[in-house]
């Protein structure tokens, strides 16, 4: 395991749950944190602008005094995901809220910035940033990231194609710092493999999809509890940015998922108050198989405990 830096050096247990567009919530967030995941939760989730700096307010305020009144289970750390994307007119705006609420871990996405990684770290804050392949990875630490979120093949959202095998022993040819894995994990198992291949965190979104917090409709929730990795389509068309998304989704908006055409990626547009063409089209990573029911979030993150006990003893380790 690499040398961690505060806060993420005394996890509660070994997950960082991936911010889910649109699907995050502070309520969402707060569940993650108070069970021991690091919750995340994407700056543009908050829309108007103005609402980031109520939820911030409302996850600080409530994990303060959550740690208050459970000093001998204190909850773990939260996170805020932000698009670094010229498109992204509101970054500005965001990186003020974070810097006011001294947010402990800030994920970015979709471009490395020095000036972004320096206001971050002037309180303290981590900066992981999330890559598909080494050479992205290697340009996000030479401009002053902490750590990476390596997302593999079958990852929900902007996923990658590289095998986790693959991606994590080259980046750890390199780098001793902190990793998380992103990659079709949704059991206690495939975290326990994340760690035993090299990485520090196991980084989990879609199975937190089909939970009772998440701000996804029942539909949603139902296709990801009985879909499997055969129902996962990898496709730019829908923001510029190769992703994986849900086959029944593209059929329900009129579309072939098996002859989908190329996007134009100069036409990405993360911008604040962007419309949203495409926004019944469910993402989703490989990993729905595992998913058989939608529960509470406490009661996920109590499942996958339960199920890295048990691989570990498999193991005898």
């Amino acid at each position: 395991m690499s040398k961690l830096p505060a806060p993420l050096n005394h996890l509660p247990f070994p997950v960082i749950g991936s911010p889910l567009f649109i699907i995050s919530n502070p309520k969402l967030v707060i569940a993650q944190c108070i069970n021991g995941v690091v919750g995340a939760m994407p700056a543009l989730n908050a829309r108007p602008a103005a609402q980031l700096d109520e939820w911030l307010a409302e996850i600080t305020e409530t994990l303060a005094a959550w740690d208050k009144a459970h000093p001998d289970k204190p909850a773990a750390p939260f996170a805020i995901n932000q698009i670094v994307h010229k498109s992204n007119d509101r970054l500005e705006h965001d990186m003020e809220m974070v810097v006011k609420y001294k947010v402990p871990i800030i994920i970015t996405s979709l471009g490395a910035r020095t000036d972004v990684n320096d206001a971050i770290h002037s309180y303290g804050g981590v900066v992981l940033h999330d890559i598909i392949n080494n050479k992205f990875a290697k340009k996000a630490i030479e401009k002053g990231a902490d750590g990476l979120i390596a997302v593999a093949a079958g990852a929900g959202g902007h996923a990658g194609v590289k095998s986790p095998f693959a991606l994590i022993q080259e980046i750890r040819a390199w780098f001793d710092g902190p990793i998380a894995l992103s990659g079709s994990i949704s059991t206690g198992s495939a975290v326990l493999a994340a760690q035993a291949m090299g990485a520090d965190f196991a980084y989990i979104g879609t199975a937190f999809i089909a939970t009772e917090e998440a701000r996804a409709v029942e539909a949603y929730k139902q296709a990801i509890v009985q879909g499997s990795s055969d129902d996962i389509v990898y496709s730019n068309l829908f923001t510029g940015v190769h992703g994986n998304y849900l086959a029944p989704s593209i059929r329900a908006a009129g579309l072939d998922p098996d002859k989908l055409p190329e996007s134009d990626p100069s036409k990405m547009n993360f911008g604040g108050d962007a419309k949203k063409a495409w926004k019944d089209i469910w993402g989703s990573g490989q990993g729905i198989g595992a998913v058989s029911k939608v529960q509470s979030a406490a009661d996920f993150i109590a499942q996958l405990k339960r199920e890295y006990a048990q691989a570990r003893a498999r193991l005898a380790l």
